[in-house]
């Protein structure tokens, strides 16, 4: 293919990209691929996850400005680009009933207006591919079901430059593939469970698996898998980099390295969307693409 292959990954706070393929866009970054992850919010309403950092006086007044310096550090690490959409993160609401989403937040934005802002980068980066959220957000938090509905939006109506004048957003472009991340799925989680307990190892999935079955969620549909088993050092190294987020020592690492590559050494994603022919399953965001 003459034309540079360009991959934009659409993600609601800082750290989702690198939960969420990381190793994905480090394999086609290395390829030669351009990459770029689009950042909804700032994250300055996320909670500080990680204990050793919980009661830090600085952290915590200084939010926006900590997340900002560990999406640095991770972009720099995946070697990709990345954007921020300028939303305010709504913040988890808990509590029954759950409390009102706070003025001004990403979520309460009309679907079309901050559409727009993700339409200016699309025609801006002019990605054939496009990976974002679910319906239900990957989990129902209220930014990501946002961040689904944008780029939908986005996704359909880049091309329409009466919806969205050329003049405000840039000249027209049409993306080829539309993919939700699909990460976090049952036959990973439980080939993971398996290879511990095989192993003699105690799993750290062996509640996520009575939740998932208690809950009747039903199974998405896995229609890629893309091989990068090679990136997943990478992928944890650009996840620690977000601290407040992650604890090194916590449940995302107790598979040992060597365990995931060989039980399961791909990143899946569900294709929502596409304009090109492809066969599936596939084993390449870009397939389709490549040869036309």
């Amino acid at each position: 293919m003459t034309e540079q292959l360009r991959l934009m990954a659409v993600h609601a706070h800082p750290d989702d990209e690198s939960s969420k393929g990381a190793a994905t866009m480090a394999k086609y970054v290395d390829e030669g691929v351009d990459v770029l992850v689009a950042t909804c919010t700032g994250g300055e309403r996320g909670s500080i996850l990680n204990p050793k950092l919980q009661g830090d006086t600085y952290v915590e007044e200084h939010i926006h400005e900590v997340r900002k310096k560990e999406m640095d550090e991770a972009r720099e690490i995946l070697g990709v680009q990345q954007s921020w959409l300028g939303f305010v993160d709504s913040g988890l609401p808990e509590g029954d009933p759950l409390p009102p989403l706070p003025e001004g937040c990403f979520a309460l934005q009309d679907v079309d207006e901050a559409a727009g802002a993700l339409v200016k980068l699309i025609r801006s980066f002019r990605p054939q591919v496009i990976t974002t959220y679910d319906e239900n957000g990957g989990y129902p938090h209220p930014d990501h079901i946002m961040t689904h509905k944008i780029s939908m939006v986005a996704f359909e109506h880049a091309a329409d430059t009466e919806k969205y004048p050329e003049a405000e957003f840039g000249p027209a472009w049409e993306p080829q593939k539309l993919y939700y991340n699909q990460g976090f799925n049952r036959a990973r989680t439980e080939a993971l469970h398996k290879a511990m307990l095989d192993r003699g190892l105690e799993s750290p999935y062996g509640e996520w698996l009575e939740r998932w079955e208690k809950m009747g969620i039903p199974e998405r549909s896995l229609t890629t898998h893309v091989p990068c088993a090679e990136y997943f050092e990478i992928r944890d190294k650009a996840l620690i980099a977000h601290a407040t987020q992650i604890d090194p020592d916590g449940g995302w690492f107790r598979v040992p390295m060597e365990i995931q590559k060989a039980a399961w050494p791909t990143e899946e994603y569900e294709l929502a969307k596409s304009r090109v022919e492809t066969s599936l399953p596939e084993d390449d965001l870009f397939a389709g693409i490549r040869d036309n």
